[in-house]
């Protein structure tokens, strides 16, 4: 068994739970809600499933929360909770980790690595893109 802390990049590091080839089984930790419900999408979309509470840091945030409704902040949510109905999840790798290639830049252009899923069918898509930044606005094409 081994424990790696992570400091960033907490919806990748619980997605890559989802995933034998990563070596992740286990992520417990705390971050966002914004980041819970991205990542319960993902969970979901390969029948897998986790549990999360909000923790608030200050008297402001229990505040926020019962403002959007929330009565009991130390209730525990599931996946299905978090991420209602039928879901999908995509990202691409900005920097390298266990889950996806970060951007590999080359003379005119780039490469990323994206990943889409959808919990209706259960497909996982992986897509290698190689993208011709020269004939891209913005990118020095017209």
């Amino acid at each position: 068994m081994r424990v790696r802390l992570i400091e960033d990049g907490d919806v990748a590091g619980a997605v890559a739970t989802c995933f034998e080839e990563t070596g992740v089984d286990v992520l417990l930790g705390t971050g966002g809600a914004p980041e819970g419900v991205i990542t319960a999408a993902a969970v979901r979309c390969v029948g897998g499933d986790m549990q999360g509470r909000l923790k608030p840091r200050n008297d402001g945030e229990v505040a926020r929360a019962k403002k959007m409704g929330i009565d009991d902040i130390n209730r525990i949510y599931t996946a299905e909770e978090l991420a209602k109905g039928e879901v999908m999840f995509a990202a691409t790798g900005v920097t390298s980790g266990d889950f996806l290639k970060g951007v590999r830049f080359f003379a005119k252009g780039c490469e990323t690595h994206s990943i889409v899923m959808r919990s209706k069918s259960g497909t996982v898509r992986y897509i290698t893109a190689t993208h011709q930044l020269d004939k891209k606005p913005g990118f020095g094409g017209n």
